[in-house]
């Protein structure tokens, strides 16, 4: 371990962040690097306890007291040699996963958890300062084909693995850019664009190929993927998103979030747009639907856009500050959580349903909700949503922004096409080596598992990637992602 007694000396000490009043009035990310003495203390509070329930809580596995340590004595390179085995981007991780590990860290039983998402940020950029990073071609070649459709954060996974492990592998993205949600549809000031160009970068010197603008099952039939390529891997998302079907809805001023924040990105790209195109906040009272990370990062957009107000409502009830009983750890804890944009100035409230938006010349100028109670719960272990009497309510705004999750991939074209099975969500199915119900078609990420995390979508694109190998070679060297293996 690190030192044995740090936990006790050290308080977890997160980099500084840029005050918001300054942060607001850019996009670039701003939190501050931290000092080596700093990043080596931070390594040095982890216990490397008996049983690391932080790894349990990591979905790829991250042998997590391993490179604690290898940072806390200053030995950088093999920090990440250790975090590259079974993470293949720490710098996404360490700068947008919502850490899981840290709820399970046992520091956190009475303390405040070890810092390892920052320290994964520290490990990942130190190796890009240094120069430890660089493309890793296969020293041979396969002569076997993958084509993988989708270039988010599971289909890069598994590009990069099945690359380095000797198969030629195309990726096939619909948008202009590749790195799907992670180029377009995250902020650029929780995620720098460069940093994923980077590892693009990287990937195409290693032989991976990518082609942009591509829309398979709309440019070309999906059956030309199996016809042309030995395995195919489906890593599309999961993008249809959950609309709001109420009065009003049809007005201009309401939008889907990934609408607005996929535009500002384009436009952080140097992309113009109509002024009746355009999705602006700048001067206008915003009102945000959905209280998760997409929500969050509709709210920061809007403050760095110039909004005069914004409001951001869910429907569920306002999280406890602490767990509650039936929340123990190493769960992950439901508990209320302030991200850096709403540092930055939210009016936030829950309990709240929206009923219709109204306006006049086709654009919103109002909400009008009422407020919830929740009853005890069903058999079913849920709790019956009750309307407020004389609790409704009209709220004047401008512009608002559906964050409410999304459903399932989208079935018309490609999934379609390829006639995969689809499970009740609307969902892929896919056996434990992540093959669809068409032989030599896998699935990973949210296209399979539905709406999730992106350490989970590294980790299903690891896995496919391990299934799609053994598939074409009858055997595999690529190791199993923890949270994907199957318990028997």
């Amino acid at each position: 371990m690190g030192k044995p007694t740090g936990f006790m000396e050290w308080a977890r000490h997160a980099p500084s962040a840029q005050d918001p009043s300054q942060r607001t009035r850019h996009w670039r990310e701003f939190y501050s690097a931290w000092s080596e003495d700093d990043a080596r203390a931070q390594g040095g509070r982890c216990m490397n306890c008996s049983v690391p329930f932080c790894m349990g809580g990591c979905p790829l596995g991250n042998i997590i007291p391993d490179f604690n340590d290898l940072v806390y004595r200053g030995r950088w390179r093999e920090a990440l040699h250790e975090l590259h085995s079974t993470n293949n981007f720490p710098e996404f991780t360490g700068r947008i996963c919502p850490a899981p590990c840290e709820g399970s860290c046992v520091l956190n039983i009475n303390d405040d958890p070890v810092t390892i998402e920052y320290i994964e940020k520290a490990i990942a950029d130190r190796g890009w300062q240094e120069g430890w990073i660089v493309p890793e071609p296969p020293s041979s070649r396969t002569g076997r084909s993958v084509a993988v459709i989708g270039s988010g954060p599971s289909g890069l996974a598994a590009a990069m693995q099945l690359n380095r492990a000797g198969h030629s592998v195309t990726v096939f993205e619909r948008n202009e850019y590749v790195g799907g949600l992670l180029r377009l549809g995250i902020p650029e000031f929780k995620l720098e664009k460069r940093v994923v160009r980077r590892r693009v970068e990287q990937m195409e010197a290693e032989g991976v190929v990518f082609e942009t603008g591509v829309n398979v099952g709309q440019d070309f039939h999906a059956e030309r993927l199996t016809a042309e390529f030995d395995a195919v891997c489906l890593t599309g998302g999961s993008t249809v998103a959950r609309d709001l079907p109420i009065p009003g809805r049809e007005l201009r001023g309401v939008h889907l979030a990934l609408e607005y924040l996929t535009q500002q990105n384009r436009v952080n790209e140097g992309q113009t747009f109509a002024p009746s195109e355009r999705i602006a906040a700048e001067g206008k009272r915003v009102l945000v639907l959905g209280g998760g990370d997409t929500g969050s990062d509709c709210v920061g957009t809007a403050h760095r856009q110039g909004a005069e107000v914004v409001y951001q409502f869910e429907l569920l009830p306002e999280p406890p500050l602490v767990r509650r009983d039936d929340n123990p750890w190493p769960q992950w804890p439901l508990i209320l959580r302030t991200s850096s944009s709403h540092e930055e100035g939210a009016v936030r409230d829950y309990d709240i349903l929206t009923k219709s938006f109204s306006g006049s010349g086709g654009v919103v100028q109002k909400m009008t909700a009422v407020r919830l109670d929740w009853g005890a719960p069903d058999a079913g272990g849920r709790p019956p949503m009750i309307e407020l009497p004389d609790s409704e309510f009209e709220l004047e705004v401008d512009l608002v922004l559906l964050a409410l999750g999304f459903l399932h991939p989208q079935r018309e074209g490609m999934l379609e096409q390829l006639g995969v099975a689809l499970d009740g969500r609307g969902n892929v199915v896919t056996s434990a080596s992540k093959m669809t119900s068409v032989p030599g078609v896998f699935a990973a990420g949210d296209m399979a598992r539905g709406q999730s995390l992106v350490v989970w979508a590294l980790a299903e694109g690891r896995e496919a990637a391990r299934g799609i190998d053994e598939y074409l070679m009858g055997k595999t060297t690529l190791p199993h992602s923890v949270g994907t293996v199957p318990v028997m």
